[in-house]
């Protein structure tokens, strides 16, 4: 008897290996089961994701593609509800209790023509499938099959969360303002990336894609002949002032560590070369790897514009009352300051775009769930074809998600150069190995039990 305690350690010890290992065998089973499954379903996955880029429909006008997933959901038994953010739907799989986790993906095209010549092209002028969207809906159509197929195998709850208006739209927040969301305590997104092979996945936690803004600046002077500008306030000049000081932001004001950019796209003023113009309009993306710095950049452009309006263009040296401009600077409806210039004023009106392009917060994955994330691939695609993502300083709404719950997105290759899967989102010429359909669905529905399975202590009180 007394020696039970000198051997309990090594009891438990052994128990833990033995549960260790039979832990690691079913779930590569089952990783293994949920491909195979997920394989099966191919022509229809791929089926699905044709149609939807057949007719492709740009943001919160995706009611064709909306009704197409609600009769494959009614099809497949799987309960939803509908709309939210117009056209969005959000199914439910599972025994309704806890612990909840949601799957993403966004179904909007974007407006552009597409130039690549195959069967399946768009049907629509101006207007492609040009970013994957099509593909990451099939995929989560996927899964919706396949987790129904295990309902009764799934500890907790499952919502597949099919969203509007990724591309400029800001879907995910209005998705998330009409209670998409529910009781998830955790979501998961995917999006496919061209530079990586298909049968590959890149997982990082952190930071991985930048928040995002537009902003467009009017700059109103007196217009005039060019052979008097001595009779005019040159809009042309202010605003070529303000486009050069705006670039000093991020070279003089911005940790050379802190990834930051602003890159002014257009100017538009006149068009006769003997004139000068009343007014001039430029614009352009404001960009930051964090939501902070992003807000920072906003103000310090309205502060930037207004200021080297003022300074360049008055006819007389005045002074600024700075708590009135930061008053101004808050509002987001900026002119500039009344009575400031006796003669000639120019005057900056700045608007950024909140109403047609809310700026988007950054992309940043929770350490637990990237995690999470990998070991699941891992099981699923094999350890050699995990790696990590690539930061880039494009924008993703599901960083909306990010601000409410615990979220990771992760990439899916489509690399292929035998089918032409070789170009970047956003181009003409993007073209999508299908063969990463049941890859994706499988990973969904890999992640969504697992996690589950993995987190049943979050349901205790």
């Amino acid at each position: 008897m007394f020696l039970f305690p000198h051997f309990l350690p090594i009891s438990l010890l052994c128990f833990s290996l033995l549960y260790s290992v039979q832990g690691s065998y079913f779930d590569q089973e089952f990783a293994k089961q949920v491909l195979s499954s997920a394989r099966e379903d191919k022509d229809w996955l791929v089926s699905i994701r044709r149609k939807i880029h057949e007719y492709p429909e740009l943001r919160f006008q995706e009611y064709n593609t909306s009704a197409l997933i609600r009769s494959e959901l009614d099809k497949l038994g799987v309960y939803y509800e509908y709309p939210f953010a117009k056209t969005g739907i959000v199914a439910q799989i599972g025994n309704g209790s806890l612990p909840v986790v949601a799957l993403r993906a966004d179904m909007d095209a974007l407006p552009m023509q597409e130039l690549v010549e195959w069967e399946h092209k768009s049907k629509v002028n101006g207007k492609m499938h040009g970013c994957g969207h099509d593909a990451h809906t099939a995929m989560l159509l996927g899964a919706a099959k396949l987790l129904n197929e295990r309902k009764e195998k799934l500890n907790g709850t499952v919502r597949l969360v099919f969203q509007p208006a990724e591309e400029g739209g800001a879907g995910a927040y209005h998705m998330i303002r009409e209670g998409a969301v529910g009781g998830a305590e955790a979501i998961f997104g995917m999006h496919v990336d061209f530079k990586r092979p298909t049968g590959s996945v890149g997982t990082s936690s952190g930071p991985i894609l930048a928040a995002v803004s537009f902003f467009e600046a009017k700059i109103e002077g007196k217009g005039g002949h060019a052979a008097q500008p001595h009779e005019t306030v040159d809009p042309v000049l202010a605003a070529s002032f303000a486009v050069v000081a705006l670039q000093q932001l991020i070279s003089r004001e911005v940790d050379p560590l802190h990834s930051q950019v602003l890159s002014v796209t257009y100017v538009r003023g006149g068009s006769a070369s003997n004139v000068i113009p009343p007014y001039v309009e430029f614009g352009g993306t404001l960009r930051s790897l964090t939501t902070e710095g992003l807000l920072q950049l906003q103000t310090r452009v309205k502060e930037v514009i207004i200021f080297t309006i003022e300074s360049c263009i008055s006819r007389y040296i005045v002074a600024v009352d700075a708590n009135y401009l930061q008053c101004q600077v808050s509002t987001n409806l900026l002119q500039v300051i009344e009575g400031q210039a006796a003669v000639h004023r120019c005057k900056a009106y700045i608007d950024m775009k909140e109403e047609d392009f809310p700026a988007y917060p950054a992309c940043t994955n929770d350490e637990r769930l990237h995690q999470h994330v990998e070991r699941v691939c891992k099981l699923v695609l094999g350890p050699e074809n995990i790696g990590e993502i690539e930061k880039v300083m494009a924008g993703e709404d599901f960083a909306f998600y990010q601000q409410v719950i615990p979220g990771a997105i992760f990439q899916i290759g489509i690399r292929n150069e035998k089918v032409g899967s070789t170009h970047a989102p956003h181009s003409p010429h993007f073209f999508l190995d299908e063969d990463v359909l049941p890859i994706g669905a499988a990973l969904h529905t890999a992640i969504a039990e697992m996690y589950l399975n993995d987190y049943q202590h979050s349901t205790a009180v």
